[in-house]
This record gives structure tokens, C-alpha cells and sequence, in this order.
């Protein structure tokens, strides 16, 4: 495949995509901006910021960011639209949730589309976003009765603020489980891209007479409004450690509810294992989205008498992933193309990253392989500035950023060790993390060992991920503060039970964890 043969499959077109959003949900959409959900109405304020999207460089449109006065304003009137929606009968919540739901599945592709250009999803990855957020949300309908018995909702609406990597499976999906909760729902839309994908959601969902607010605008300006004002009820956060901690600080002296879902270096520990080829095709699937996932792996232990046979593995996946512009066809009626990922979130990042690996090498990190940009998948004179080929390195440094912290790219790091306890200290170099995986032919040992590893969730010959429905979702150490969520436990993060109920997460005066996890 030559890069003069590639171009834009028709009806694709950003310009198209656009278009066809605005026609769903004229009310949402500017000529030339997105506008802001208040108290129940579209409107255009806020000074807009050009949003550039990370596939071409391409600018999409303006994304208006509202002070901290106007996003006060929007709380106050999510708070009086919070206690007439806490007294709306189940049956009726469940019926306006379950509408927005089939309104969005008609839009399903357009959304799908959407994500790709801010985000750079590929076509499959970006459905899958959408899907899983619609189908969750349907499973939860099912189950909220026997999920609330006695609950009620808290006392004032939910604030979210969310990373851009997922936002119909996690924003969104988080926000109609607080709705059918009793609960009306504040939104930031996340700087870096999702926001008109976000737009149109949300359109859908306040046509059905849902509670909701969206709101864009920087999270040093709006922070002290959507984290500590006193008409909210509760907090769901997922983001980084830097921005978790200064959100977690503004919560210190509130005692208000919260969910801060923040990274950790997700670890794969090989040890006495020889099933490869199973191994490979974890290895391959775990590249999906440019490991722009907060369950994704990017680092990998390995006992020093295996490093062979994991990188005879590990090296022809690395070497096949494919990778370039998410909406690319040779052929006008060709389907889109199935990649492993697209572009990371930004030209930024993704200079970044290059330098993360080069500091790495001159602090002593041995490249294994390291990609380029010539393999991927592009239009002739595209703007490349956000992609990353894949990269693998050996034993980075101590005083690497890399060897502590996540990459949030395709960027794999490869640690040897040669001690069980050594094996471990290496998969808990980040003070706790949401996932991590053990593979080990001896499933007793590995079992063993896993209960000294500080994830969440921890696989035995397979990776584990954040779940749908009824699977429980947290994180250890300093990966996760307040309640955990997923099924039943998202249900009672955002409700009120009995008194002195200790409800499972990670607190400042306990920890809680389920038992099956």
C-alpha cells in the first residue's frame, strides 16, 4: 500500500461527520463552536478554543470554555434540577435513560466518527466505545431495581470530570447509571478532545428530559466549582495522578463523596511459563488504541531465564502491529481499515514520548525495537506530528520517567529479574495500579504471588480489564481514592444507604475491598 493510493472514504469527511451532528441536535451546535448544556438549554457562551484534531492537524471547531462564575451558575441549576429529579419515580427514570440510550444507538455511527477525528480512535475501537456504553447502560436498566432496595439518591447532583481517551464507555456510561440512580449529572467536557462527541451525546440525553449539564473549560478555573461546591453531591474523577491530586487536595475538608479513578504502571509478570503462543495473542490485543487505556500494559517483568523465549514472542507482534489514519481507504467503497491504534491524543504527547525514550536510552535503556513512522498507514502530505511508531525498551533506569510512571502511548518497557521478590518490587513500582497479570504454568504459585502484587484486579494467564456490568472496578495504593465502582458498587458510590454504611474503596480512615475481584 503506496501513501499516494489513501484518501478520505467518502461521507467521512470531518466537515460531513460535523454536519451530520448538527442536523441531530441543531440546538448544540454553532457555526463555528460547540455550545455549553444549561439548566436545561444550549447555550452559546464561553470564548472558544480551536479544537485540532490529532489524525491530520486538521482544526474542527471551537470549544468554549465558561468561567468560573457562568460554571457556578450551571451547578446552582443542577442542584434545583437534582432534588425534583431525586423524587422521579424508578419506572420513569428508567424509561427516559432507556430512550436517550435507543437515541444515541441511532446515532451510533456518527458518534463512532466523531471519536475518531478528536481522538483518533479507529473505526472499530471508536464503535466498540459506543457500544459498550449503550450496552452497559441497557444492563443496568435491567438491574436497578434490586441494585437501589432502599437507597436514595445523595443530596445534590454528580460532577465528573474525565479524561478524553473513553467517553461514551466511561463518561458517559458513569452519568446514566447516576441518572437512573435518582441523581442529576454535571459534566466537563475533557480539554484535550471527545468534547463534540460529548455535545451530541449529551443533546440526545436532555431531549429525553434528562438532568444534565455540560460544561467545558479549563480544570484550574472550573475545579474549585465542580470539586468543592457545596450543592454537589459527589465527585467522579478519572484522569492522572498530577491533576487526582490537586483535585483530591480541593476535597480534603469537604467529606463529600468521591471516585477518583488515576494511573498506575500496570505490570505483566512472566515467571516459569512456556505457554507463548497463548501469550502472543494478549501481547497483540493490548497494543489496541495505542495503550491510550488506563487497564493497558506497558510494562513487562520477566525472569532473566526467559527474556529469550518472551522476546522471540513479544518482537514479530511488536513488529506487525498496523497503525496510521484511522479513516483511510485505497477504494472509495473499501470498509475501513482495521488498526491496532491511530495518532495519541496530541502533537504534544507525542513529542513527549520521543523524548521519554530517548532519555531512557541515555540513562542506559537498551532499544529492542523501536518503529517508524514510514510503516504506518497515511495519506500522501498528511500532518503525522501525533503519531508514535511502537517502541520496546530493556531495563530503562532508575532515574527514567519511564521506569515509574505510565507512558500512555505505545512505548513498552522490559524489566529482567531473577528473584521471586525481585519479581515483585518490580511489578509494584508505582505504589499501586488498577491491573496487573501473572503468567506462570504453576497457577498455585501464581496465585500466590498475586496477592502480593498491589492491582486491583490481577490476571492469571490473562489480562484483566476494567469489566462491564456486574464486574467491580478500583484500583490500589495510589491508584484509586474513595469508592470503587462497576455493578452494584458504581450504584452505591453514588447513593445513600443505611447509617454508618462502609462502603468499598479506598479512604483516608479504611479500605474496602469486595471480595471477588
Amino acid at each position: 500500500m503506496t501513501a499516494t493510493s489513501l484518501h478520505l472514504k467518502p461521507g467521512t469527511e470531518w466537515a460531513a461527520v460535523l454536519g451530520r451532528a448538527a442536523d441531530r441536535a441543531p440546538e448544540a451546535f454553532g457555526t463555528d463552536r460547540l455550545h455549553n448544556l444549561v439548566d436545561g438549554s444550549w447555550r452559546p457562551i464561553g470564548d472558544p478554543e480551536t479544537l485540532v484534531s490529532p489524525v491530520d492537524g486538521s482544526k474542527l471547531t471551537g470549544l468554549p470554555k465558561v468561567s468560573a462564575g457562568e460554571a457556578q451558575h450551571a451547578v446552582l441549576a443542577a442542584a434545583a434540577a437534582h432534588r425534583e429529579w431525586a423524587t422521579t419515580p424508578v419506572a420513569e427514570r428508567k424509561a427516559r435513560v432507556s430512550a436517550a440510550v435507543e437515541a444515541m444507538a441511532d446515532a451510533r455511527d456518527d458518534l463512532a466518527l466523531l471519536l475518531a477525528w478528536e481522538i483518533g480512535k479507529p473505526w472499530r475501537l471508536a464503535c466498540a466505545d459506543v457500544d459498550r456504553a449503550l450496552d452497559g447502560v441497557r444492563w443496568y436498566v435491567e438491574e436497578i431495581d434490586g441494585m437501589l432496595g432502599d437507597r436514595t439518591p445523595l443530596d445534590g447532583p454528580v460532577s465528573n470530570i474525565a479524561s478524553w481517551n473513553y467517553p461514551m464507555s466511561v463518561l458517559v456510561h458513569a452519568e446514566l447509571v447516576q441518572l437512573l440512580a435518582g441523581n442529576a449529572v454535571v459534566a466537563k467536557t475533557p480539554s484535550q478532545g471527545g468534547a463534540t462527541c460529548l455535545t451530541l451525546a449529551h443533546a440526545l440525553m436532555a431531549r429525553e428530559g434528562l438532568p444534565v449539564t455540560l460544561l467545558s473549560g479549563g480544570g484550574a478555573e472550573l475545579s474549585s466549582v465542580l470539586v468543592r461546591s457545596p450543592e454537589v453531591g459527589a465527585l467522579a474523577f478519572v484522569g492522572g495522578r498530577s491533576n487526582g491530586g490537586k483535585v483530591a487536595a480541593g476535597l480534603l475538608d469537604t467529606g463529600k463523596r468521591h471516585m477518583l479513578e488515576q494511573e498506575g504502571l500496570n505490570a505483566w509478570g512472566i515467571w516459569e511459563f512456556s505457554d507463548w503462543d497463548g501469550l502472543a495473542a494478549h501481547l497483540k490485543k493490548g497494543f489496541e488504541y495505542g495503550k491510550q487505556r488506563c487497564t493497558a500494559y506497558p510494562r513487562y517483568v520477566v525472569q532473566r531465564e526467559l527474556v529469550d523465549q518472551f522476546l522471540a514472542t513479544y518482537l514479530p507482534v511488536v513488529q506487525s502491529l498496523r497503525f496510521g489514519h484511522p479513516l483511510a481507504v485505497e477504494h472509495d467503497d473499501d470498509e475501513l481499515p482495521v488498526l491496532d491504534f491511530g495518532p495519541v491524543i496530541s502533537a504534544g504527547k507525542a513529542t513527549e514520548l520521543r523524548e521519554r525514550v530517548s532519555d531512557a536510552m541515555h540513562r542506559g535503556a537498551v532499544p529492542l525495537w523501536r518503529g517508524s513512522l514510514a510503516d504506518g498507514r497515511f495519506i500522501a502530505g498528511q500532518d503525522t506530528s501525533a503519531y508514535v511508531a511502537p517502541a520496546a525498551l530493556l531495563s530503562p533506569g532508575g532515574a527514567s520517567a519511564l521506569m515509574h510512571s505510565e507512558p500512555f502511548g505505545p512505548v513498552d518497557t522490559i524489566v529482567v529479574v531473577d528473584s521471586e521478590a525481585e519479581l515483585l518490587a518490580q511489578m509494584n513500582a508505582s505504589n499501586g495500579a488498577l491491573v496487573a497479570s501473572l503468567a506462570c504454568d504453576d497457577e498455585e504459585k501464581a496465585h500466590r504471588l498475586a496477592r502480593e502484587v498491589q492491582a486491583f484486579k490481577v490476571g492469571i494467564n490473562k489480562p484483566r480489564s476494567r469489566g462491564d456490568r456486574a464486574e467491580p472496578f478500583g484500583g490500589r495504593g495510589a491508584s484509586w481514592l474513595g469508592c470503587f465502582v462497576g455493578g452494584e458498587l458504581l450504584v452505591q458510590a453514588v447513593t445513600q444507604g443505611p447509617e454508618g454504611e462502609l462502603l468499598y474503596g479506598n479512604f483516608p480512615e479504611h479500605s474496602r475491598y469486595p471480595a471477588a475481584i
